[in-house]
């Protein structure tokens, strides 16, 4: 059923139609999971108690959260934040497609999850072709299980995808999960693909999470490629540190309590600010800040919020239908970093570029360095 909906969607390749078809998604989402709402807020589901809403979740194009907090927070609770996921199936496809796999290639996945994305692999090339790592011990055991119940036995290796699985090189792909933050490209994947072989990862920075990263390998041990996509992926756990949880809403409170904020107005809307194309480039050219959008009660208004938790400073930009009137939006600023003032710098540079798409920005990885490119791998970027 969910394959016929995402082929009459036009989403559905005709070389992943076969297994789509014969892998069933329901054998690898847990009885009680959680299902985010239209804010992205996540609600519990629970196949015994609500089959049917269970089931109108699972097979619809929709992720599914299947750990909150690294499993300290016990379902049917809502609070924190989500760690492991049944990813949308429309995105799924895009990578796998993305990935090129064909018939005798070996590929390596990092962040087994749910085991569904595995079984896809391995019932399209074998299981003998594909080794998947996980890093929670939890995950990695009930996803053997589920992949074991479902007919594949693909190799499942519980440890830290970031160093891939040496034993089984060398691989003809690289697929990841989870993201990884810019200038962090695991270079043991590098290592362990073969020259002429294909790395796939979600790749983005602290503001800005959320661009596809294809590269291809070299036989000088670099790799080079573009973005390719849209992924929005929970980031590789060691990835973390670079845009730490749970400290929006603290440094928004510190900005709204200080009786030192630098209060101005811009002309650059703030929605452009944190959204789509000028968010990548924004967040290639600055150094630890994070965004968030926050929509209010009250029609019309919303809150753009960056913050840098290492020097505790944050802005806030105010959307208002008088202000949008107007093409001119208040800012508050608080801290030894203006952030809003950096970012609407690196706003401007972005503009007087041409405004780019992130899909003109590109990734070189040696074993000393990582660069990121515009257009060529020798019109080198500036970054942090």
């Amino acid at each position: 059923m969910l394959a016929e909906r995402l082929a009459a969607a036009g989403w559905l390749p005709a070389d992943w139609a076969g297994s789509f078809a014969a892998v069933d998604r329901g054998a690898f989402v847990p009885a009680r999971a959680w299902v985010d709402d239209e804010y992205g807020s996540p609600h519990p589901i629970d196949r015994d108690a609500d089959p049917t809403r269970w089931r109108a979740a699972v097979y619809a194009d929709v992720p599914i959260v299947t750990q909150l907090d690294d499993g300290a927070t016990v379902w049917p609770a809502t609070g924190g934040h989500a760690t492991s996921s049944a990813s949308q199936p429309r995105v799924v496809l895009e990578m796998l497609t993305a990935l090129d796999v064909h018939p005798g290639h070996r590929v390596l996945e990092v962040g087994t999850g749910t085991g569904y994305n595995a079984a896809l692999l391995a019932h399209r090339l074998g299981d003998d072709q594909v080794v998947t790592v996980e890093v929670d011990p939890t995950l990695a055991e009930l996803a053997r299980a589920r992949l074991a119940a479902a007919g594949y036995k693909p190799m499942v290796i519980c440890g830290d995808g970031a160093v891939g699985w040496p034993a089984g090189t060398p691989y003809h792909r690289v697929v990841s999960t989870a993201a990884v933050v810019a200038g962090h490209v695991p270079y043991p994947w590098v290592e362990q693909t073969r020259p002429g072989g294909l790395i796939l990862t979600p790749w983005g920075t602290p503001f800005r999470n959320g661009g596809l990263l294809r590269l291809t390998v070299h036989d000088d041990g670099a790799a080079t490629g573009r973005i390719v996509g849209d992924a929005a992926f929970m980031r590789l756990r060691q990835h973390r540190a670079a845009a730490p949880f749970g400290h929006a809403a603290r440094l928004g409170d510190l900005l709204d309590a200080s009786t030192t904020a630098e209060e101005s107005t811009t002309t650059v809307r703030p929605l452009e600010v944190a959204t789509g194309h000028a968010a990548f480039a924004i967040g290639v050219a600055i150094e630890g800040v994070q965004s968030g959008v926050f929509p209010d009660a009250e029609p019309g208004h919303v809150e753009v919020l960056l913050y840098d938790v290492r020097s505790e400073s944050g802005a806030a930009a105010r959307i208002t239908p008088t202000a949008d009137a107007a093409g001119r939006w208040p800012v508050r600023q608080h801290g030894p970093r203006r952030l809003w003032d950096e970012v609407e710098t690196a706003y401007t540079w972005w503009a007087l570029l041409g405004r780019p798409e992130r899909t003109r920005y590109g990734v070189t990885v040696t074993p000393t360095r990582q660069q990121v490119w515009l257009d060529h791998p020798s019109n080198i970027v500036p970054t942090p």
